[in-house]
């Protein structure tokens, strides 16, 4: 089963468009080993989610103890919920193509997010998993992004109008999509971005963070982000789910913020 029909199948079961970010910072959480979060997490949500989004940074952070408890927290996932490894991988090609075996073969995740700046060669060793999906950075979510991104570019695509970088990326990904399992990542900090966005790419899966603690507008990513059949759009979320409480109770709290961003989201369909 592909990455798409995975995720439809966990949207419709699940009744969600919610994608959590498994994030563990022992800054923020409760006195407890970072599988064992994890796994309480996941307990309390799976039934809540349409898909499982760990970004690689904070198993990394960990040293020689991440990348197992990375693993275990993959394996622990539900086989029917996607798993998206948010790892913003970008390189040369043969580097990219080990980037690529490790993401996909070696931990197994669904999905991958990528970095386009060196180009093509630096994404098709990704998109050449067929089964896989690959979301690459369009118009992320902090506040830093419009240094590169609002850059205003001339192409001949573009008619040699002036147009900002991420129209250009948004442009070359729909090129790239020959076995439609490209997507791109859009922050909901940015809604008139997404809007433009969800135009120039009216059939393409977006993958929208910062609707929780960046503080991103869900009325208007939900609005903004579907395609005209309600579809093609998970909203991520992680600080706000994750850290509901620093108690004991911290997975029942995960729950019923989850449930809650769930229910918004659907609401606004």
């Amino acid at each position: 089963m592909d990455f798409a029909e995975k995720l439809l199948q966990a949207v419709r079961r699940n009744n969600s468009r919610l994608c959590l970010g498994l994030d563990p910072d022992p800054e923020f959480m409760p006195k407890t080993s970072i599988i064992e979060f994890n796994k309480a997490i996941i307990n309390s949500t799976s039934d809540l989610v349409c898909a499982y989004k760990p970004n690689l940074a904070f198993y990394e952070a960990l040293g020689s103890e991440g990348l197992p408890a990375l693993q275990e927290t993959i394996k622990y996932i539900p086989e029917n919920i996607p798993i998206i490894g948010d790892a913003k991988r970008g390189d040369v090609g043969h580097t990219a193509r080990a980037y690529a075996k490790a993401l996909f073969e070696v931990l197994g995740f669904d999905a991958a997010t990528v970095n386009p700046y060196l180009g093509y060669d630096s994404i098709e060793p990704f998109i050449s998993y067929i089964d896989k999906a690959t979301f690459i950075l369009c118009r992320t979510s902090n506040p830093g992004a419009g240094d590169f991104q609002d850059v205003a570019c001339s192409t001949e695509q573009a008619e040699n109008r002036h147009q900002p970088l991420y129209w250009l990326v948004a442009r070359k990904a729909k090129e790239w999509n020959e076995r439609n399992n490209i997507g791109l990542v859009v922050g909901a900090t940015y809604p008139q971005e997404l809007q433009e966005i969800r135009q120039l790419c009216p059939e393409m899966d977006l993958l929208i963070p910062g609707i929780g603690a960046q503080g991103g507008n869900l009325e208007w990513a939900v609005r903004y982000g579907m395609d005209a059949k309600g579809e093609r759009a998970i909203f991520s979320s992680s600080r706000q789910i994750l850290y509901a409480s620093k108690d004991s109770d911290f997975a029942q709290a995960a729950r019923r913020v989850a449930d809650e961003v769930r229910r918004q989201i659907n609401s606004l369909l």
